[in-house]
């Protein structure tokens, strides 16, 4: 029994930690502590066939108000999304090539004017 109330403590500590860095727009933190909540919750659904009647009762009322925190808590969380590559807007990349980064030949130099 005591595994199994320090799993559900350890599960209450990463959500409280996952939802303070909510608050705080710490996203990819609130994300591994989310992981962490998770994995713990699937370790004690795994164990559950082995748990005693008294054990279940116990981890079962406490394990279904963690399951609810999680899922509010990752509902907060923005969803990922991937980054797209675009065309570079003109003038945005330079050429080496070129020092005026002007992205073409220069003009042509008018002639000198003739001696007298």
């Amino acid at each position: 029994m005591d595994a199994h109330l320090k799993a559900l403590a350890d599960i209450s500590l990463a959500l409280t930690s996952a939802e303070a860095f909510l608050d705080e727009a710490a996203n990819f933190n609130a994300r591994e502590d989310l992981d962490r909540a998770a994995e713990g919750l699937a370790a004690l659904r795994e164990q559950w066939p082995q748990m005693s009647a008294a054990e279940r009762t116990v981890v079962g009322r406490t394990a279904g108000p963690l399951r609810d925190r999680l899922d509010a808590a990752r509902a907060r969380l923005p969803r990922l999304s991937a980054l797209t590559v675009v065309a570079p807007e003109p003038g945005e990349e330079e050429d080496d090539d070129d020092p005026l980064g002007s992205g073409g030949p220069l003009p042509p130099s008018p002639d000198p004017p003739a001696a007298a």
